[in-house]
């Protein structure tokens, strides 16, 4: 949009009807979109919450005009003069431990929240991208381009895993963890908006070939025969297909066709090797092998995160670029979020977030057996050089009362928020 095409109003002016466009990070307000049309007095009061004194609308895209501004109220005595605000600190290091760990807590339902938002999304717009093919486009850039602004927009962020009952539709997860494994690379490489865009999109629609595969096939549990392999391999092919037919950029269609290529010559459907691969299919095929390692169809045959790293690094190796599969193991660290640890101090525990500059001192929801079961123990091991990560486990082998308390999920969920929120 041009400067001059630029309308803004003030907070106060906002009512239900307006288009509006929130010029904020994507995980800096409670919304799906950061631009939509206001249904009703709450939407208008969550703005207000977050903060915007003044925001930009469209309109062309509003039922009505925005509100007046209302009269200033002036003082007989004079102009007011508010107080000086004490400014108050945001180091973690002067905050109250149990205070931080709220923030934390407070963090992680709100990831949650996004994730939700944003799975749903990225369920609508698979299931609508053939009949109601521009609406999902534009909702699936606007997704793209709100997680894109915020993760290549703040200087600090943090990868989460999703944990309880509320992580969505799991058919949906896939190509939502694969959107945020790519952006956490992206922000690594210093990757130009344009690009993130574009392989963030290809993300998000990486799989949509598989809607024309049969749900027999997909949902298999026994090993399908070769003839049923070829058939799957398809869906590269299929899925680069209804992204041109949709419009989607050629860059966007290359990227869902080589998504199975691999280094080594080994992958589909063109069997190419390094030096004919893409910079950023090389990276899309990394993050979604390891997150069909983590997230099988089979989740008996899951890896836990540690093991999904340490399987590709020692076996697949050169299936990958190295030096991708390498920038992969430094985000995530040696214990991505999702792993089953045990502390040196003998709790158990499971890693909830991990900060991309720091992967080695993750936050780990701890259960202690001398604390009521109900209530959650958080860890910032970033604040207690004493206490180190000594084993991770697989799920089963957590003693039972641990097992019941942190409740390891059988299928892991990413999301990526900014590490102020709970590092502040």
């Amino acid at each position: 949009m041009n400067p001059q095409q630029n309308h803004f109003i003030d907070v106060n002016q906002l009512r239900v009807g307006l288009y509006v466009h929130l010029d904020l990070g994507w995980m800096d307000h409670p919304f799906t979109f950061s631009n939509f049309k206001l249904k009703d007095e709450e939407q208008i009061a969550t703005i207000k919450k977050v903060g915007l004194k003044r925001l930009r609308y469209d309109p062309n895209r509003s039922d009505c005009d925005p509100l007046p501004m209302p009269e200033p109220i002036l003082s007989p005595r004079g102009p007011l003069v508010e107080p000086p605000v004490e400014p108050v600190s945001h180091d973690r290091h002067q905050l109250d431990p149990g205070l931080r760990l709220q923030e934390l807590q407070h963090a992680l339902d709100e990831s949650e929240k996004k994730f939700l938002a944003a799975a749903n999304v990225a369920k609508q717009v698979t299931r609508n991208i053939l009949t109601q093919t521009q609406t999902s486009l534009q909702q699936a850039n606007t997704l793209i381009e709100g997680m894109v602004d915020s993760v290549l927009g703040e200087s600090d962020i943090a990868i989460y895993a999703m944990s309880g009952n509320r992580s969505g539709d799991e058919h949906f997860n896939h190509p939502l963890n694969v959107t945020t494994l790519a952006l956490m690379l992206s922000k690594s490489m210093d990757m130009s908006e344009e690009h993130a865009r574009t392989l963030g999109l290809a993300a998000l629609f990486h799989d949509i070939g598989k809607i024309e595969i049969p749900n027999r096939l997909l949902m298999k549990t026994e090993p399908l025969t070769k003839a049923e392999q070829s058939f799957m391999e398809q869906h590269s092919e299929i899925g680069a297909r209804i992204a041109k037919q949709c419009g989607m950029s050629a860059e966007v269609v290359e990227l869902i066709l080589h998504h199975h290529e691999y280094a080594d010559g080994s992958g589909y459907p063109k069997r190419l090797k390094m030096n004919d691969i893409s910079l950023l299919a090389r990276l899309l095929a990394i993050v979604n092998v390891y997150d069909n390692l983590c997230n099988p169809a089979l989740t008996n045959k899951a890896l836990t995160p540690y093991e999904a790293l340490a399987y590709m690094f020692a076996h697949q190796r050169s299936k990958f670029d190295e030096s991708l599969l390498k920038r992969l193991i430094k985000c995530l660290g040696v214990y991505p979020p999702g792993s089953v640890v045990q502390l040196s101090t003998g709790l158990h525990g499971i890693v909830v977030s991990v900060n991309m500059d720091k992967p080695l001192r993750p936050f780990v929801m701890v259960h202690d057996p001398a604390s009521p079961t109900e209530e959650s123990q958080l860890i910032d091991l970033r604040d207690d050089p004493s206490i180190n990560i000594s084993l991770c486990l697989k799920p089963s082998q957590l003693p039972e009362d641990a097992m019941h308390f942190l409740k390891p999920r059988k299928r892991l969920s990413y999301f990526i928020s900014k590490d102020n929120q709970i590092a502040s």
